[in-house]
């Protein structure tokens, strides 16, 4: 089974020696790549994430590092579903099986959590395959020559999602702009501090806390669209 894309959704400009290499000059997906809390309760998780879809939510990636397979297949299942009815992509984090599984638009790999290059190989050339690239032009280029078709360079701020000590900066975004595929910033990003990061070519930005530990959640999501020129 091949993990595949939602018509419309967004998928990559370019995707390295698959489909997508003749599109390779098509905008990118801009916007608000957001990602999952580690919520135990199934029913709770998508009384949270199903008021934000049609807010303005590019991209959602399931992420439950707290969670027992079990619970994981559920919820991805339950995410994609609803993710499909609001044309939005799922992705899955660090799971391939789960993400094929539940038919996700693709997979988000950190840098120990499994090969690229195999990756692409078990998900096909349409499929979205994000690479943590933390503070490291030389891994994003690695990536991309595997077949990543985003790049995820982090964190920019402190975090209260993950504890790292790996800082990227705004010249990072700018330097993989030759990449020619969407880069993703993540990392303690609010609406106050993005601008810079979208300015040095952030084409996503990778959310957690800042929209789900919002008072108001759906405003939390507005306002990180703001943050992108029209």
């Amino acid at each position: 089974m091949t993990a595949s894309i939602i018509p419309g959704s967004g998928a990559p400009s370019h995707v390295p020696g698959g489909a997508g290499e003749s599109a390779s000059h098509a905008a990118p997906p801009r916007g608000l790549y957001l990602i999952t809390p580690d919520e135990p309760d199934t029913a709770r998780l998508l009384a949270r994430v199903v008021p934000l879809l049609d807010q303005g939510v590019t991209w959602l990636q399931y992420r439950n590092k707290a969670a027992a397979a079990p619970l994981r297949r559920e919820q991805a299942g339950a995410l994609q579903a609803v993710c499909a009815r609001a044309g939005v992509p799922l992705l899955i984090n660090d799971d391939v099986a789960l993400a094929m599984q539940v038919g996700a638009a693709g997979v988000h790999l950190g840098e120990d959590d499994g090969d690229i290059a195999a990756a692409r190989a078990q998900l096909g050339p349409a499929a979205l395959l994000g690479a943590s690239c933390y503070d490291s032009l030389a891994l994003a280029e690695r990536a991309v020559r595997a077949g990543a078709s985003y790049v995820a360079f982090g964190a920019f701020f402190a975090s209260t999602s993950k504890t790292t000590t790996r800082r990227a900066s705004p010249a990072l975004l700018r330097a993989a702009a030759g990449l020619d595929v969407p880069r993703v910033a993540i990392g303690g990003i609010t609406p106050a501090n993005a601008g810079p990061l979208v300015e040095a070519g952030a084409d996503l930005l990778a959310v957690i806390g800042g929209v789900f530990d919002a008072p108001d959640p759906v405003a939390a999501v507005h306002a990180y669209r703001r943050c992108f020129p029209l």
